[in-house]
């Protein structure tokens, strides 16, 4: 199924803080299952998800980089929180603190991903939103998609340096 191009809304959803958004991923990141609360939120039908890659439900304002960093991690073996910005079917928005995991088989190979994202933290958000300015606008200097996206890490990696932690650490410090 193709995803028709949706102009974000500015219009910002919200979920209960009792509520968490749960999906599961092939190897390749096609959405294998999608919770009723990932599909309440999102807009979107159990039908219209399935099969589909997960990046469906990604806002042109989120940095290509975080997700750059977030497939290094998980197909590494190792978990990663995140903040992320989503867009619903209609374009509107929602915010998540993300927390992706592989899955593994009887052997330990990964045939898989699994994402839990509860309501974030508003003061994280307030501090996540100029940082992912600064590296969307970062990205979008270079001619380069690739290019770009290695500026946005190079400069997110920077960013993070200068704090004196590591990522883990200043995802739970904001």
């Amino acid at each position: 199924m193709a995803v028709a191009q949706v102009a974000p809304t500015g219009v910002e959803r919200v979920f209960p803080d009792d509520e968490i958004i749960v999906s599961k991923t092939d190897v390749k990141g096609r959405i294998t299952y999608a919770n009723a609360v990932f599909l309440e939120v999102s807009g979107y039908t159990e039908d219209e998800v399935l099969g589909e890659p997960h990046n469906m439900v990604r806002h042109p304002d989120m940095p290509a980089c975080i997700f750059r960093l977030l497939w290094e991690t998980i197909a590494s073996g190792r978990e990663m929180f995140a903040y992320v910005r989503n867009m619903c079917k209609n374009g509107d928005h929602y915010w998540v603190h993300a927390h992706v995991t592989p899955t593994r088989d009887a052997n330990g190979a990964i045939v898989g991903y699994h994402s839990n994202r509860r309501v974030p933290d508003r003061s994280a958000i307030a501090k996540v939103e100029p940082l992912y300015a600064s590296l969307l606008a970062e990205e979008q200097r270079h001619a380069s998609h690739k290019d770009g996206i290695d500026a946005g890490v190079a400069l997110l990696r920077a960013t993070i340096a200068a704090t004196g932690m590591t990522y883990e650490e200043f995802v739970w410090s904001l």
